[in-house]
């Protein structure tokens, strides 16, 4: 998928995927997860999402990666934060307290960049990504990482019934993309109500990825 495709959807403002409150799911298993206060969070491919603006105000610290910069800036806008915008390689941060966000390509993105977290945040990334380039992804992630522990949030449905993005990624996909590396469990499988985009029965899914 090209990163025209988002840019596109970001100027037009075509963005159904962006959620009008923090991920339920984010809210009912996070802090059981990762109960320390000050942890630092990465979150790929984060948009303008307000599980950002959750996670600073349970005291958590925030980094994200994200290809649009209007999305980042329309964050940082309704944070009402003002950042600091610096130059990094190909990638450009933008940083406030306890929140670094990079724009641009998240495979420029490289583990002395990004820093140390101590989770991984996975709720609109792997689901954003046709099949042609989840491994790449995911090896990417775990690499810059470190192979921290992920709350990965997926859907499941039929994907003739419907175009991505959001795919429809199984179980099946996800153990082929981190079982190798990870300790894989479902936390909780919830219908979408109204089906997904308003048109298919479908299912989120709440994966937690452990150290093996």
């Amino acid at each position: 998928m090209e990163a025209s495709f988002w840019h596109e959807k970001w100027n037009a403002n075509e963005i159904g995927f962006h959620q009008s409150k923090p991920n339920t799911l984010l809210e009912r298993h996070f802090e059981a997860l990762v109960p320390t206060q000050g942890s630092r969070i990465f979150i790929p491919l984060c948009g303008k999402t307000l599980d950002i603006g959750w996670f600073l105000a349970k005291g958590y610290r925030v980094a994200g990666a994200e290809l649009s910069e209007s999305a980042i800036k329309q964050l940082f806008e309704e944070l009402g934060v003002t950042p600091d915008v610096t130059p990094v390689g190909k990638l450009t941060r933008f940083s406030a307290p306890d929140i670094d966000i990079f724009v641009g390509d998240i495979f420029d993105l490289t583990a002395d960049l990004l820093g140390d977290v101590d989770a991984i945040y996975d709720r609109a990334a792997l689901v954003a990504l046709p099949e042609e380039m989840r491994g790449d992804y995911a090896r990417q992630v775990t690499k810059i990482t470190g192979t921290a522990p992920q709350l990965l949030l997926t859907f499941e449905y039929e994907q003739s019934e419907m175009t991505g993005p959001p795919f429809s990624i199984d179980g099946e996909t996800v153990e082929d993309l981190y079982s190798d590396i990870y300790r894989l469990s479902v936390l909780e499988r919830a219908e979408v109500r109204g089906g997904l985009k308003g048109r298919v029965n479908a299912e989120e899914v709440a994966w937690h990825l452990g150290k093996a």
